[in-house]
C-alpha cells in the first residue's frame, strides 16, 4: 500500500490536526516558528503513536477476521470520514477551546483528540498488510508539516480553510476505504 495511497492516507489523517493548528494560529497575534514547531511535533507524534497502537490492536485480531477484514477497514474509514464531513458541515471543532489555549497539556489533549481517528485507521491497516513503521512515520511526518504550516497560515487564513480542510480529509478517508473494499472484492 505504500505509495500514492499512503500519502493520501497521511494527508487525510492530518486534516483534523491541520484544522486545529489553523485555529491555534488564528488565536495568536503573531504565531512564531517555535509555536508552529511545537504544534507540529505534538500533533505528528500523536498521529504516529495512535496509528501504531491501532495497528497493534488490529494485528492481535487479524486471524479471526481475515475473510471480512476489507469490510471492517471500509466501515471504520467511512465512519471516521463521515464524522469529519459532518463536523465540517456543522462547523464543529474537535476541541476548539483547547486549540486556542497555549499550554502543553491543552496542546497534548488536542493532539490526542485529533489522533483518535488514526488509531481506528491503524486497525484497518493491520488488515491491509502494510509496513506499519513506514506508514506511521509518513503519517506522523505529514501531520507535523500540516500542523506546522497550519499554525503559520492560521493567522491569515484559519477562518476560511478550517472547515474545508476537515471536509477534504473526510472525503479522502472514505475514498481510501472504498479503494480497499473494491480491491478485495473485485480482484
Amino acid at each position: 500500500m505504500f505509495g500514492a495511497t499512503s500519502f493520501a492516507l497521511a494527508f487525510s489523517l492530518s486534516m483534523d490536526s491541520f484544522a486545529a493548528a489553523l485555529g491555534r494560529g488564528a488565536a495568536r497575534k503573531r504565531p512564531g516558528f517555535n509555536e508552529a514547531f511545537r504544534v507540529g511535533v505534538i500533533f505528528g507524534g500523536c498521529q504516529l503513536l495512535m496509528s501504531v497502537i491501532g495497528w497493534a490492536v488490529g494485528v492481535s485480531f487479524a486471524g479471526l477476521v481475515q475473510h471480512f477484514d476489507h469490510w471492517i477497514a471500509f466501515t471504520l474509514l467511512a465512519i471516521i470520514g463521515g464524522s469529519m464531513i459532518r463536523n465540517a458541515i456543522a462547523g464543529e471543532a474537535d476541541d476548539d477551546a483547547a486549540a486556542k489555549r497555549s499550554g502543553w497539556l491543552s496542546l497534548l489533549t488536542t493532539g490526542v483528540a485529533t489522533s483518535i481517528d488514526a488509531s481506528a485507521v491503524g486497525v484497518g491497516l493491520a488488515m491491509a498488510d502494510v509496513n506499519i513503521a513506514a506508514t506511521a512515520t509518513l503519517v506522523g511526518f505529514v501531520t507535523f508539516l500540516m500542523g506546522f504550516g497550519g499554525v503559520m497560515l492560521g493567522h491569515a487564513a484559519g477562518p476560511l480553510l478550517g472547515r474545508k480542510a476537515e471536509l477534504i480529509g473526510g472525503l479522502g478517508l472514505i475514498g481510501i476505504g472504498t479503494k480497499i473494499l473494491v480491491e478485495h472484492t473485485l480482484f
